[in-house]
């Protein structure tokens, strides 16, 4: 299926807050707290990355789909959203995919992980994900419908940001310091203990 995606993601301070104000708005609950884990693909000169393109294997429970990404032909769209032209499938052996992938010469670069919650509204989805470096929503849907319910759940503009889990983990590196190549669970508990010990031995 291809699509276009209109998203904005922003920061959660109080789960239980948002939690209970999707609950006042009417959402309803699509899928509970699930582990997810994504693979993102490129060539070894990045050209997909250069194309502001992405390709991406997700496991989300038991699910797994594959995904493209590209920018919408001839038009930036709205500044205050992020706007990408999505085609993606489900993949009944996901293994096998990726296998694929690396015989045509794309080959893992980056892995994110986060628990995500799913909430539907009319037109529109709610997400919170619960990452390794913070808590963050992403409100998915036409641009009206986001303006609103930014404004029935009370979010302030320096909350809110376009960038992907990509470019916010890049983010957190410059400002912490830390070595950490991946955005996974694992990969940010061991560079945090390996920080502590270089902290203790100097």
């Amino acid at each position: 299926m291809q699509a276009a995606e209109i998203e904005l993601k922003f920061s959660v301070a109080d789960v239980r807050a948002l939690r209970a104000a999707a609950s006042d708005l009417g959402f309803k609950l699509v899928t509970e707290r699930t582990f997810e884990s994504n693979v993102l693909y490129d060539s070894p000169d990045r050209q997909l990355r250069l194309r502001r393109q992405i390709l991406r294997l997700r496991h989300y429970g038991e699910r797994c789909t594959v995904t493209h990404k590209r920018q919408a032909d001839g038009s930036e769209g709205d500044l205050r959203y992020k706007t990408r032209i999505e085609t993606e499938s489900v993949v009944e052996d996901c293994d096998a995919l990726a296998q694929i992938f690396v015989q045509l010469g794309y080959g893992p670069v980056f892995r994110y992980e986060k628990f995500r919650t799913e909430w539907e509204l009319d037109e529109g989805h709610l997400v919170l994900d619960e990452t390794p470096i913070g808590v963050w929503a992403e409100l998915e849907g036409p641009p009206a419908w986001i303006d609103t319910m930014l404004e029935k759940l009370c979010i302030a503009p320096e909350l809110r940001t376009t960038e992907s889990y990509g470019r916010l983990f890049l983010r957190w590196k410059e400002e912490t310091g830390s070595p950490a190549e991946n955005l996974t669970f694992a990969g940010i508990a061991a560079s945090a203990e390996a920080g502590a010990l270089v902290t203790v031995a100097l």
